[in-house]
């Protein structure tokens, strides 16, 4: 296969990840407010809600009032997922816990990057490969990536919430396309992500060549994961 031009890559369970997982990390916060928390339960709570909630994303939303609105979508998730594990009610004052719980989230601490991750990263960008982050979070990213030390890698960061459309929306994939002046010519980019849906489905509709970073290497019957490029680890591709 010929080498890309630019490879894109999601962030969350692509680069890096949450320590222990998101009930770990939200039982940690909530212990500061004299709150003790189920990790597993909230972790359960939390994946559910998060997969029935809206994209994050905000079309035609000016970009002043998107930190905003970002803070008051992930606000809606925490509520629904302490609600669902009748937890909410042990929060004296649930809006000053979520202030630190979002503020902690944008810090490098309940992250941690992936193994493979920088020695994948060093290799290509030796070979003079332009990189890309490509993912649906919100502009807290910019922080956590300096502070994990990852952001001399990337020439661009292109999130759902600034584009004003998610993954696996083919407008997102075009926005990263263009500013790398490749937007009529996306079989010259490459992009890795941990969704089979958002990142693999939603690359290859948008004409870019998709690989399905699939980590824990679940097992499937799925004949279109079946018939995927799939890898287990970033280092599979160089």
């Amino acid at each position: 296969m010929r080498s890309p031009q630019v490879i894109y890559f999601d962030a969350v369970g692509t680069l890096f990840g949450v320590r222990g997982g998101v009930g770990e990390q939200y039982a940690k916060v909530a212990a500061d407010f004299g709150v003790k928390l189920d990790a597993d339960l909230i972790n359960r709570a939390f994946y559910q809600s998060f997969q029935s909630a809206p994209k994050i994303a905000f079309p035609d939303l000016p970009q002043a009032d998107i930190p905003i609105a970002e803070y008051a979508w992930w606000r809606s998730l925490a509520e629904r997922t302490f609600s669902q594990t009748g937890d909410l009610i042990k929060f004296a004052d649930f809006e000053d816990f979520f202030k630190a719980l979002y503020a902690y989230f944008a810090s490098a601490e309940p992250w941690f990057v992936y193994e493979e991750v920088r020695l994948a990263l060093d290799t290509w960008q030796k070979q003079e490969i332009t990189l890309g982050v490509l993912s649906n979070f919100d502009s807290r990213i910019y922080k956590v990536m300096i502070d994990l030390d990852l952001t001399d890698y990337f020439k661009s960061i292109t999130i759902s919430t600034e584009v004003g459309a998610a993954k696996p929306d083919t407008q997102i994939f075009e926005a990263a396309l263009s500013k790398h002046q490749i937007d009529g010519s996306p079989n010259l980019a490459w992009h890795i992500g941990d969704s089979f849906g958002e990142d693999y489905q939603g690359a290859m509709a948008a004409g870019i060549t998709a690989f399905w970073l699939n980590r824990d290497r679940q097992p499937t019957t799925n004949p279109a994961k079946l018939a995927a490029r799939t890898i287990d680890q970033l280092t599979s591709l160089i």
